[in-house]
């Protein structure tokens, strides 16, 4: 639904050229408006509004990517509806509906279940509304102009060099060491629904695959496959609960020793290691704890690396990616389209999206202060708490 798709269905609709600029000259007024891109128009950012769709509010990675995109937004002049699902399908499908009717002229979206949404899409591209999908692909149709995002693949490949480096394996560029021996390691992967959950798994694995082979990494469950690891909605509860299950299952009860465990959310770390600390696995690293990854820099989760716990996580600044996302919506606004920098990682089975990805971090203990507070993201302060302002 880029530009040219655009300019096609309003032609359709009103069956000359000239009745499409004059549609395009009051575009921002209502739902379909078009926000200048259906026919190359520029609209000034105080006669749009932008729907912003987060799934949720329980992770303190969404509340900060909602405020992040609403409040750049509304500094470029653009009025916002900004609205979070409770990771529940139907509230997602029903606010986006509801943004549409209210008379949002552009929509930036954070899917919770990427394929849900196929109806409430067809509507909005048949009022001419641009979709930016955001950090999460929305799957199975056609209607989604634009991606934003990090390297999901090389996210992964970052979290399973976090766990090798924490094991001795590997250095922190991922350069095979010359430690020798066998070790046990457990995989988590993300929700299953959600298509960056897939990228960060194939990342990881295939980065983890040659130790595999040798032998020198070795998954006692025998749970090798993303259907077995994933964790839905990436719930820290369920990842607790897996984890408990392993440690009974294949570990003695707790008497076995696990070596490291590939995680791709904070959340699910945490969840992880209490099952692990309750076990007697010990509440640190140096006490018997194995190495931990994770992903979205979470406070909790940062204190738990200063705190020799938690081994490592990925770090995404959302502020970049919110100020993608804007950067889209201006495009929009413009009457033009916004500048991709990959355009055939993301099929997402309708058409390749064309996309912006961004780039990551790799945090542990070390580079905190140089990552995290120097940037601004955290305060020291905050690190020490485990608590953001």
């Amino acid at each position: 639904m880029a530009w040219n798709n655009w300019t096609r269905k309003a032609v359709a609709t009103m069956g000359s050229l000239a009745l499409v600029g004059a549609l395009a000259a009051c575009s921002g007024s209502g739902a379909g408006g078009g926000a200048g891109a259906g026919g190359g128009e520029s609209t000034a950012p105080e006669d749009i509004q932008v729907g912003v769709a987060m799934p949720t509010e329980t992770s303190e990675r969404w509340i900060a990517d909602g405020e992040a995109v609403k409040s750049q937004l509304e500094e470029a002049g653009f009025e916002v509806d900004l609205q979070f699902a409770n990771d529940d399908i139907p509230t997602q499908q029903q606010q986006i509906d509801q943004m549409i009717t209210k008379g949002s002229d552009i929509l930036v979206v954070a899917s919770i279940d990427g394929t849900a949404l196929s109806t409430q899409l067809q509507a909005a591209a048949d009022q001419n509304i641009p979709i930016i999908s955001y950090d999460r692909l929305i799957n199975g149709t056609e209607n989604v102009d634009f991606y934003v995002t990090f390297d999901n693949y090389n996210v992964g490949v970052q979290q399973a060099t976090s766990l090798l480096a924490g094991m001795g394996l590997a250095d922190d560029q991922g350069k095979r060491t010359d430690k020798k021996g066998k070790f046990n390691i457990e995989l988590f992967a993300g929700s299953i629904d959600d298509n960056n959950a897939h990228f960060f798994w194939k990342g990881a694995m295939d980065t983890l695959k040659p130790y595999l082979d040798d032998g020198t990494l070795t998954v006692k469950s025998g749970q090798t496959k993303i259907e077995q690891a994933a964790t839905l909605r990436w719930s820290q509860e369920e990842a607790q609960s897996r984890m408990e299950d392993l440690i009974t299952a294949h570990y003695q009860g707790g008497k076995t020793k696990i070596d490291g465990i590939l995680s791709p959310f904070d959340g699910i770390s945490r969840g992880i290691i209490t099952a692990l600390s309750n076990a007697g696995y010990g509440k640190s690293i140096k006490d018997g704890l194995p190495i931990i990854s994770g992903q979205d820099a979470e406070i909790a989760s940062v204190k738990l690396i200063d705190d020799g716990v938690q081994y490592a996580t990925i770090f995404k600044d959302t502020r970049k990616l919110a100020t993608q996302a804007v950067e889209a919506v201006k495009a929009y606004a413009g009457g033009g389209e916004p500048e991709a920098n990959d355009t055939e990682s993301y099929d997402n089975g309708k058409k390749v999206v064309p996309s912006y990805l961004l780039d990551s971090d790799i945090v542990v203990k070390d580079n905190i202060t140089s990552l995290l507070v120097d940037s601004g993201y955290y305060t020291a302060e905050e690190v020490k708490a485990g608590q953001a302002k």
